[in-house]
């Protein structure tokens, strides 16, 4: 079966939210997400530095590793699975955040669902 990455380019909107940020996005919305069915595996990570030249867009990015037929069944799985308040017991934690903080958190600065071409192991694989 195919794999798909999700990637997904997040901020907090704006410094004073970077406690709320840290305590939905990061210590629960990532492992929320993580509970899909047909997801394998969810990271989150924050910048470390700049690489080479190019322009740093975001100083978070989730990536999710997704097995499914294709991105679009994918998206339709996920957003079932978040629409269902009961969809696994951490669920009513990470929506009672939500509510307590007047929503989510967060600035999406970009998303989409990346088709596994081809992977290679490196010598620490």
């Amino acid at each position: 079966m195919p794999q798909f990455l999700l990637i997904g380019l997040c901020e907090p909107p704006g410094p004073e939210k970077q406690a709320q940020f840290d305590e939905w996005f990061v210590n629960q919305h990532i492992e929320d997400t993580t509970h899909c069915p047909n997801f394998i595996r969810g990271r989150v990570y924050k910048l470390a530095g700049p690489h080479l030249d190019g322009v740093t867009v975001s100083n978070y990015i989730s990536v999710y590793e997704v097995e499914a037929p294709g991105y679009a069944e994918a998206e339709r799985v996920l957003n079932a699975w978040q629409a269902d308040p009961d969809a696994w017991p951490g669920r009513k934690k990470h929506l009672e955040t939500a509510a307590r903080l007047d929503g989510m958190p967060l600035k999406v600065v970009g998303s989409g669902w990346y088709e596994q071409l081809k992977s290679f192991d490196g010598p620490k694989a």
